[in-house]
C-alpha cells in the first residue's frame, strides 16, 4: 500500500529534527561548546537554515534537546524499578477506598483508606531506586565540559540543565501517576519536584568537587551526594536514618 502524503511529511519532519539534533551533538563535541553557527549546523544536518528554525526557536532549544536523552533514561529507570516490585499497586475507588487484589467472595468489600502515607513511601522508594540506578554522571560530564568556558562556568550549563530537568519533572510525574492512579496529584508533583530540583543542586556541588570528570572517584562523589539528597528528601532534615533502598 502506498504511504499517505501526510505520513511521508511527518516522517520527513522527524528525520530532519533528528538530523539537526545529531549534528548539534557532533558540533558540540568537536568545538568544545557552542562554538558554531546556525549555518554550520544546517550544513552539518544537510537541511536549510529555515528548516532548523522550523523545528527549534533558538540554539538553547537545540542544546536542551541534545541533552534531553537523560530524561528518557531517568523515566525508563523509574519504570523499570517500579515495575520490578512483586505486587501490583492497589488502586482506589471513586469513594476513596482501596480495592483488595483478593476481593472475591463474601466479606471481601473494599477497605477504607486513610491518607496515603504508605503510598507516598512506595512512590518515594521507586523514585529513589530510579535516581540511584540511572547513570547521570556521563551526560552531566559531557554537558558541563562541552559548555564550560575557559575560565568560568558558562551560563548555558545552568540554562540547559534547568530546561532538561524541568521536562523531567513533567515526564516523571506522569509516569508515577500512570503507575499509581490513586496517588494524590499534588503529593506526587511535590515529591518529584523535590527530587529533580535536588539533582540540579547536586550538580553544582559535584562539579565543584570533581571538575565534572567522568571517572570512578567522581562517580563515588556523585553517589554520596545522591544518598544525602534522598536521605533528606525521604525523611526530612531532622532524621538521621537512611533512605530506603
Amino acid at each position: 500500500m502506498t504511504e499517505a502524503p501526510t505520513d511521508r511529511r511527518v516522517a520527513l519532519k522527524a528525520r530532519h529534527r533528528q538530523a539537526i539534533v545529531d549534528a548539534a551533538a557532533a558540533l558540540i563535541a568537536e568545538t568544545g561548546g557552542l562554538r558554531f553557527t546556525i549555518d554550520d549546523l544546517a550544513r552539518r544536518a544537510d537541511v536549510s537554515r529555515r528548516t532548523v528554525f522550523n523545528h527549534f526557536a533558538s540554539v538553547d532549544d537545540i542544546v536542551a534537546e541534545v541533552f534531553g536523552d537523560v530524561i528518557g533514561t531517568l523515566v525508563a529507570s523509574y519504570e523499570r524499578e517500579s515495575g520490578a516490585t512483586d505486587d501490583a499497586p492497589a488502586s482506589r475507588t471513586a469513594s476513596g477506598t482501596r480495592e483488595s487484589p483478593a476481593a472475591d467472595g463474601p466479606g471481601a468489600d473494599d477497605e477504607p483508606v486513610a491518607p496515603a502515607a504508605d503510598d507516598r513511601a512506595v512512590v518515594f522508594d521507586e523514585l529513589a531506586r530510579a535516581v540511584r540506578s540511572t547513570d547521570l554522571v556521563a551526560p552531566m560530564a559531557f554537558l558541563t565540559q562541552s559548555l564550560r568556558s575557559h575560565d568560568e562556568h558558562s551560563p548555558a550549563i545552568a540554562t540547559v540543565l534547568v530546561r532538561v530537568l524541568d521536562a523531567a519533572r513533567g515526564r516523571l510525574a506522569a509516569a508515577v501517576l500512570a503507575r499509581h492512579p490513586g496517588a494524590d496529584v499534588l503529593d506526587v508533583h511535590l515529591l518529584v519536584n523535590a527530587v529533580v530540583s535536588g539533582v540540579l543542586i547536586l550538580h553544582r556541588h559535584w562539579d565543584a568537587a570533581t571538575g565534572a570528570a567522568d571517572d570512578e572517584p567522581s562517580r563515588a562523589v556523585w553517589a554520596a551526594l545522591v544518598d544525602r539528597l534522598l536521605d533528606r528528601t525521604g525523611h526530612g532534615f531532622a532524621t538521621d536514618g537512611p533512605a530506603p533502598r
